[in-house]
């Protein structure tokens, strides 16, 4: 390639990246709002409680409070919940599920737990002081009829102006789709545990 070529395909990079660049500075520029979003992780695939996670631990780097709420989740400890819980002043942690229902098999005490797990929710949703929420397969809960849609949706609204919340797990429904500020539906490629391999420490748990 001559030095002309090289040139020419480095210009015609630069006046690519200064369009794209445009457009992206005016979509920002656009954007003046300032409030707290809704934020909903759902789908088959993996990842949706990772990132919900991850979000906490930004949270924290700026020097904000975040809450942890979750449901379902609770038989087998957790890497995150050993992590965060040696953040107690900025990190309120709670676990309120017992496994997962194929295992608890206990319609009456997974409601039982699901609405214990809410009002700790609840009371976490009416701190200015609490950066970010993480409800943890909440989607799940509401899925399986365990908490009221409505009263949960009413009561995340309610939230202080600048509070956001991070919402996962499979099955999220409409109602929540509808009115999330940010929604991922995670999908399924390739998974790990269908080709026989058991979920690992640090990957899935």
């Amino acid at each position: 390639m001559t030095p002309d070529e090289i040139d020419d395909i480095e210009q015609r990079h630069r006046d690519k990246m200064q369009r794209i660049k445009a457009a992206v500075d005016a979509r920002i520029a656009a954007a003046t709002e300032d409030t707290g979003v809704l934020l909903v992780l759902t789908g088959p695939g993996k990842g949706k409680s990772s990132s919900g996670f991850g979000m906490v631990a930004r949270t924290l780097g700026h020097g904000m409070k975040a809450g942890v709420v979750q449901f379902i989740k609770g038989a087998t400890p957790t890497g995150e919940e050993q992590f965060f819980r040696r953040f107690p002043d900025e990190v309120e942690y709670h676990v309120c599920g017992e496994g997962f229902t194929w295992n608890t098999q206990n319609r009456a005490r997974d409601i039982e737990r699901a609405q214990a797990g809410w009002e700790q929710a609840r009371a976490l949703l009416r701190r200015d002081d609490v950066g970010l929420v993480l409800l943890d397969e909440l989607n799940i809960v509401l899925a399986h009829g365990y908490l009221d849609t409505a009263t949960v949706l009413a009561d995340v609204m309610a939230r202080p102006l600048m509070q956001h919340v991070v919402i996962t797990g499979r099955g999220a429904p409409a109602e929540l789709v509808e009115l999330a500020h940010t929604v991922s539906d995670i999908k399924v490629t390739k998974h790990a545990f269908k080709q026989g391999i058991r979920a690992q420490r640090g990957l899935e748990f």
